[in-house]
């Protein structure tokens, strides 16, 4: 089973719909023993990154999360995925969950239109991520967002190039991953990464 954090973010309900569509038992949950008794976990969100976190720690589930996170998948979309790095100056500075070693800052290019919103292709920077398996490129994936991650190259599973590298895939090198785009608004493609994530539980 996977547990879908409930912490009122947004995107809630098109991840599950996703996963419903794809026949994956999971619970929409902001219970901690749900997020210990799963089998994965994912962090869902979109708008800002200190509002996101906030309402992690209100729900009392930030340390559950780190705890977690060392034993069983743990995928982070979205601002969910930004929340995984250890901080952001979004409206204000703000620390992250700290699983992955990196930051968070506004997108710097001033000759592209912010927010970076529609499909980018990935540049694949490592082959064997489970969570790629089965996608032949190119691969086309949906953006919405204003702030990147910034992080170092072995962290990088994959990059959009959007008048320069924003990381699109990211991971720990254990069992947190991160995909600043929306795999379940995707296409066959993105539900194929859900489905490679259920597939690593």
């Amino acid at each position: 089973m996977i547990a879908v954090i409930d912490y009122g973010a947004g995107n809630l309900f098109s991840v599950c719909n996703a996963l419903n569509y794809l026949g994956m038992a999971h619970k929409l949950t902001k219970n901690p023993a749900d997020l210990q008794a799963a089998d994965g976990i994912i962090l869902p969100g979109v708008g800002a990154f200190p509002a996101g976190m906030q309402m992690l720690e209100e729900s009392g589930l930030t340390e559950v999360i780190r705890t977690e996170s060392k034993k069983k998948p743990l995928l982070g979309i979205c601002l969910g995925m930004q929340m995984l790095l250890e901080k952001s100056d979004e409206v204000a500075p703000c620390k992250g969950l700290g699983l992955i070693r990196g930051e968070v800052h506004k997108i710097p290019s001033q000759r592209v239109i912010i927010p970076h919103m529609g499909w980018n292709e990935l540049v694949i920077t490592q082959q064997n991520c489970p969570l790629l398996h089965g996608i032949e490129a190119p691969i086309y994936t949906y953006f919405v967002h204003s702030y990147q991650a910034f992080c170092d190259d072995h962290n990088i599973i994959a990059y959009a190039d959007y008048d320069g590298k924003i990381p699109a895939l990211i991971t720990d090198g254990g069992y947190v991953y991160g995909a600043q785009f929306h795999p379940e608004k995707s296409g066959e493609q993105g539900l194929q990464m859900l489905r490679n994530f259920g597939g690593m539980l």
